[in-house]
């Protein structure tokens, strides 16, 4: 019983007895894990083993990196300890190919890329870097590569200009979605079709299909304006404004489109043509117009009052 308790409870021996462990006391047995440590303590302190030079500074230094590493790790500093790493021994970007962009400049994509001259390619997130990418107002998607060891390779799909839209004072490029792009500021998108008013951007390439079907007509149009929303004015290039009604605007431009091939309607000193009653078209004239009229009537007022007096 005494050397079962000597087995488990190594601190209860006598005076006489042996530590737990000691390899002269041939009736103690240690566990099995146990045995070839004692064995190596037991020869260190014996001078059995001798221990190289400078093990101690070996020893300290390893432990100094370790925990090194180890605040490097907590304090959240990994990451640059690794791009600084990586990009001085070959891995810092060099190069930015960009293909696919029209409107975007590749110097916008390098600032967006957050480039300082040390950024590593093998520390670079590309999907943050494609999220910083596509927030550039023409991008519509991109892919970011790495191409090892110090080329970072992006290719845009661009947005496309579909229309101008006017709202307030403000001029912007819109795609054909009604998305705004950016401020209109360039003499190039002139051309492009001007939308005017609260809807027009989203309404814009559903009337821009529905004026395809008049050619001739859509070929002077100057701009085509909202009203509440809800239905379309068309501003045309003599400055005459062509009201349309809220349904049918179709078989409205085909009546205009018959009355103007009949009766050149449109060449006319007039300023308004009314489409928006489907049994009537309502004209108005231009003050000047309104003017000469005024005076033929009361010309012909006159003639008739002269003649009355005469017989």
């Amino acid at each position: 019983m005494h050397a079962l308790k000597n087995k488990w409870l190594g601190n209860r021996f006598g005076a006489g007895d042996r530590p737990l462990g000691d390899p002269a006391d041939p009736g103690v047995v240690l566990p099995r894990v146990l045995r070839r440590p004692t064995r190596f303590m037991t020869a260190l302190v014996e001078g059995r083993i001798v221990i190289p030079r400078h093990t101690g500074a070996a020893a300290a230094l390893a432990l100094f990196a370790a925990t090194g590493l180890y605040g490097v790790f907590v304090g959240g500093h990994f990451r640059a300890l690794m791009e600084v790493t990586t990009a001085s021994v070959g891995f810092a970007v060099e190069r930015v190919d960009v293909a696919g962009n029209l409107e975007t400049s590749p110097i916008d994509i390098v600032q967006q890329l957050g480039l300082d001259g040390g950024t590593s390619v093998i520390t670079m997130d590309v999907d943050v870097a494609r999220t910083a990418i596509r927030s550039l107002p023409w991008v519509a998607d991109a892919q970011v590569r790495k191409i090892y060891p110090d080329v970072i390779n992006v290719k845009l799909s661009e947005r496309r200009a579909f229309a101008i839209w006017q709202h307030g004072r403000e001029l912007s490029l819109i795609d054909r979605d009604g998305g705004v792009i950016a401020p209109f500021d360039d003499g190039k998108f002139a051309a492009l079709p001007l939308f005017v008013g609260l809807g027009a951007d989203t309404h814009a390439a559903e009337f821009g299909r529905l004026l395809e079907g008049w050619p001739d007509l859509k070929e002077r149009v100057r701009a085509s304006i909202r009203v509440a929303d809800r239905r379309w004015d068309i501003r045309l290039d003599n400055g005459v404004t062509v009201n349309l009604p809220e349904k049918n605007a179709g078989a409205a431009l085909a009546k205009l489109q018959k009355i103007q091939s009949e009766q050149a309607l449109l060449e006319r000193d007039i300023e308004t043509v009314d489409l928006r009653l489907d049994d009537r078209i309502t004209v108005g004239l231009t003050e000047r117009a309104a003017l000469r009229r005024a005076d033929a009537i009361e010309e012909r007022a006159r003639m008739l009052k002269k003649r009355g007096r005469s017989s």
